[in-house]
């Protein structure tokens, strides 16, 4: 089922999300909701207080990047063909390698891109679909992806990590989605 994406400005945007455990009731349907509603919302990652739960889950799938890159945009990343992935109680383990920047965009946030700075390695632990417990280390465009789902997962988004001019100079655009002043090719839930 393809379930609503909620808006900026919701507050479970804001909130740090918490372990589940492999009794979580409905894991299985939630999981293949997630994914459906990612595919459909042509995102790369989603997490699942995107969708109003405030539980650490995401899904990410960046072969899709390598996939569709026509214009050998993701020649210089080392981690192709990219990962797919359920990435449930993750946390960071460490980071590392050069910061960079890539212009990055959100189901929450649509229509704004900014250039957001990263470290190049995420190492994380994780438990999977199946809570088979996991630590391992993702770089290039798979750990950004990695990292901006991350983000949501500890109340933060994409637009924290950039200059506050630049975040001024987007605002009006932040409150129209806040307010649900904007068109989008999917289903959203905007604030009350």
């Amino acid at each position: 089922m393809i379930l609503p994406i909620v808006a900026y400005g919701s507050p479970i945007l804001r909130q740090v999300a918490v372990d589940i455990t492999p009794e979580y009731e409905g894991l299985e349907k939630l999981l293949a909701d997630m994914w459906e509603t990612m595919y459909n919302s042509n995102g790369v990652g989603l997490a699942a207080p995107q969708i109003n739960k405030s539980i650490r889950i995401f899904t990410v799938d960046s072969e899709q990047i390598f996939a569709n890159d026509e214009d050998g945009d993701t020649d210089g990343y080392t981690d192709a063909p990219g990962y797919k992935g359920t990435f449930i109680n993750a946390h960071i383990v460490a980071l590392d390698g050069t910061p960079w920047a890539y212009n990055e965009g959100c189901l929450s946030i649509p229509r704004i891109r900014e250039d957001v700075v990263r470290p190049e390695s995420v190492t994380l632990s994780f438990v999977d679909e199946n809570f088979t417990e996991h630590t391992k280390t993702f770089t290039g465009i798979t750990a950004r992806v990695i990292l901006h789902e991350y983000d949501h997962l500890e109340g933060k988004l994409f637009i924290d990590h950039i200059k506050p001019l630049k975040k001024t100079l987007i605002k009006r655009k932040l409150d129209d989605i806040s307010k649900g002043k904007i068109r989008v090719d999917y289903r959203m839930v905007f604030p009350k």
